[in-house]
Parts: structure tokens; sequence; C-alpha cells
């Protein structure tokens, strides 16, 4: 599982914090509002019971007093009703009350001891208050009042402060976002300019002045991009170094083999043989030396200039005594490029000579839009080896499997850094229907 970046990091915490925060202001505020209402409406409800206690104690006079009358001459509204145990009988207001299970027995017993008192109870899936007021040793009034009001108000509530509660969860997060996005700001920075120097590009630099919280950063930054093109400098002026020392001894040596070998029929068997392994070797070895200096060179910017590249293509093809033919050119391609018509040359040289080393023989060079491709009918490459195969001295499965005698390993790295120069890349695919695909992209080189 891949973990979460360090930007949906900070923004969770921020919306989980904010959540966190507005629960707990939630749940204090609904319990404050709630104990606030629900004591007002009770004491309410007390008060309410006693006044009608009073006007039903007042009319309690004589021997058959008339007790409905008196019930129901109360104005009690439709949240409230009344019942009045008077010695072992129950008057109720309304026929449809069972006035035997209506008041909790606990209820009944403290009344009948003289206590008032009231009891929150549940009737037909409502909240109820009874209140119990003794009259006397004979008589209890009992008011039930309908909390169904008071529980949609705090039903109400409850539904609005979970809503606020969410929006502030939505707007901690809004907030960790804007506050990651500016605070790590100057990181895309560093990444940007890392990724340019991961990508070849020597010159990529943070500039310290843009965060001065990131001076040190910085500075570590380009003192290491300053260290790495030194070295990098130094690497490909010692190649340079060597391998024009080597040109002179190499060519001293070659003219000498050459004499040797135009003499070698002269020679018995094991000496011409040797002799031929000798120039073979000297040979490569001048191909070695020419790429190492070719890849010393290769930080050179490009010489660019109005080149026809379907006919420069038609040229390599014609030095290596190929078909002109197989150079195909998409509809729509311009002839004339701004391209280093040497490096552009080279390069494509290197992938047909290296399909026709190790691909069977190169099947198309395509000249479309922006790009060069060389199709071979070999094996192809690898999906693991395709970024892999331009790196120096590295060399794909045909080139191991035919004993790699032939070729410096440099080719692939020569056309990626020509590519390079020209703000461009290379890379390897499948051809469809089997073999490899070569590519250059050079988009900038239109006109």
């Amino acid at each position: 599982m891949r973990p979460m970046g360090l930007r949906a990091r900070v923004t969770a915490a921020f919306a989980l914090g904010a959540l966190l925060l507005s629960a707990c202001v939630t749940l204090v505020s609904y319990e404050l509002t709630r104990h606030t209402l629900a004591a007002e409406r009770e004491n309410t409800a007390v008060r309410a019971a006693y006044f009608d206690a009073a006007v039903i104690d007042a009319g309690l006079t004589g021997r058959t007093p008339d007790v409905l009358g008196l019930l129901r001459s109360l104005d009690t509204g439709a949240d409230r009703n009344v019942l009045l145990q008077w010695g072992d009988r129950w008057y109720s207001r309304t026929a449809d009350l069972p006035v035997g299970d209506a008041v909790p027995l606990s209820l009944q017993q403290m009344a009948q001891r003289g206590e008032a008192g009231a009891q929150r109870i549940h009737r037909d899936g409502q909240a109820t208050l009874v209140v119990a007021v003794p009259l006397s040793e004979t008589a209890v009034f009992y008011e039930m009042v309908s909390l169904r009001e008071l529980e949609r108000t705090l039903q109400v509530l409850a539904l609005v402060l979970t809503a606020v509660a969410i929006m502030m969860g939505a707007g901690g997060a809004a907030v960790g976002w804007y506050v990651t996005r500016h605070a790590l700001g100057p990181l895309d920075a560093v990444v940007d300019s890392a990724r340019k120097l991961a990508e070849g590009d020597l010159n990529a630099r943070i500039d310290p002045r843009t965060e001065p919280e990131l001076a040190q950063l910085s500075a570590s930054f380009n003192h290491m991009a300053d260290e790495l093109s030194r070295r990098i400098a130094r690497d490909r002026r010692f190649a340079a170094d060597v391998s024009h020392e080597l040109r002179s001894p190499l060519q001293t040596l070659s003219a000498a083999a050459s004499v040797i070998d135009r003499r070698r029929d002269g020679l018995d068997d094991r000496s011409a043989e040797a002799v031929v392994m000798i120039t073979e070797e000297i040979r490569r070895f001048r191909v070695l030396v020419d790429d190492l200096l070719e890849l010393a060179r290769s930080d050179q910017p490009a010489q660019r200039e109005a080149t026809d590249v379907p006919r420069l293509a038609g040229k390599v093809l014609r030095r290596r005594d190929l078909a002109e033919d197989l150079v195909e050119v998409l509809p729509g391609t311009p002839a004339v490029w701004q391209v280093d018509a040497r490096r552009v040359e080279q390069a494509l040289g290197n992938l047909v000579d290296n399909a026709q080393r190790y691909g069977g023989g190169v099947t198309a060079v395509r000249v479309g839009p922006g790009f060069l491709e060389v199709d071979d009918a070999g094996p192809g490459v690898p999906a693991d080896q395709r970024d892999t195969i331009f790196d120096r001295f590295v060399r794909g499965p045909a080139a191991g499997a035919r004993g790699g005698t032939d070729g410096t390993g440099l080719g692939l790295s020569i056309v990626a850094e020509h590519a390079a120069a020209h703000d461009g890349h290379a890379a390897a695919h499948d051809r469809p229907g089997g073999g490899a695909r070569f590519r250059i992209e050079l988009g900038g080189c239109l006109p």
C-alpha cells in the first residue's frame, strides 16, 4: 500500500483536529442546551400543575363535588392531561386515558406519603413528565405534560450541531490543504530542480532568495549540484584526455598492424590467425576510443542548422549499403528540421548499426513529425531493460548472446546523449508484429 504523502497527512491532521474539536464543542453545547431547555420546560410544567392543582383543590367542596366538571374546566391545551385520585377512585379528564397505568407506582407511593414530585416516563413512544401534587390525605392531583415539542427541538438542534461539526471538519481540511500548499510550495522548487538535475540538466539550481527559511537547504542543494557538475566535467575531461592520448599510439599501432596484415599470406596459419585477431582488436579499440571521445564532447551545445532529415536518413542507409527505400516519411512531416546534422546522423547510424548487429536487420527507418524510429526484426528489448539499455557499457540480451565482441557498449549511450543535446530523448519499444523499435524524440527541432 502506497503511504500517504506529507500534504495528504497534514491535510488529514487538520481535518481530524477540526472534527474532534467541533465534535467536543457540539457535544458540550448540546448537553448544556438540552439541560437548560429541559429544566425550563419542567419548571414551567410544575408551575402549571401547581396552579391547576390549586383550582381543583378549591373546587373539591361539599360531599359530592363535580370532579369531572372541575377537571374539564382546566385550560390544559393539547399537550397536558390531568388525573385526580380521590380516595380509591381515579378521575380523568378524557376517557381514553388508562388511569391505572398512566402514573408510575413509585410516584403514586410518594404522593400518598404527602410528598409532591415529578417523574419522566415514556408513554406511547413519547417523553412525558408526570407531576404529582397531594391535595389532602385522600386526594392527589396528577398532571401529565407531553415533552414531544422539547424532543423535536432537541432533535433539530442535534442535526444542526452535527451539520456544523461536519462543516468545521471540511473547513479544517480546506485550511490544511491551503496551509500545506503554501508551506510546501518552496519544496516544489527543490523537487523541480532535483528532477531537472536527474534528467541531465546540470545547470539546475535553487534560488535561495525565493524562500529564506530554506536558504540552508538551497545552499546545500546548489553545492551538491556544483560538485556533481565538476565531477562529471572532470570525468569527461579525463576520458577525453585519455582517449586523445591513446589515439596517436593507436594510429601507429594500427599502421604497423596493417603492414603485417598485408604480409599475412607469407605467415604460417597460427601467425596469420594471430595477425587477424590483433587487427580486429585494434579496429575495435579505435572504435571504442572514438566513442569515448564522442561521449566526452556530448556536453557541448548542439550546432543546429537547417537539415533535410529524410535525405540525411537515406544517406545513413546508403553508407551502410542498405536500401534507401527503407526510409518512410509519415504524412505531414516537414523535411527540413533545425538539428545538429552530425549528431543526428551519428545517432541514427548507431541505431541502424545496432539493428544490423543484434536485431536481425533493419526493417524500417521512419521519419515522423518530431521523431525518428528504427525498427528491427530481432527479439526485442525486455521491458525491464528499456531504461538501462541506454546506459554506458550496457549490452542488450542479443549482444550478450553473441558474446558481445563486436560492439563497444557505447552506441546507444551516444544516441541518448545526442537526443538530450536537442532537448529530446531516446526510448526503446516493442515493434508491432515483433522486434524492437528505437525512437528518438526531437519535437523541439521542427520548424
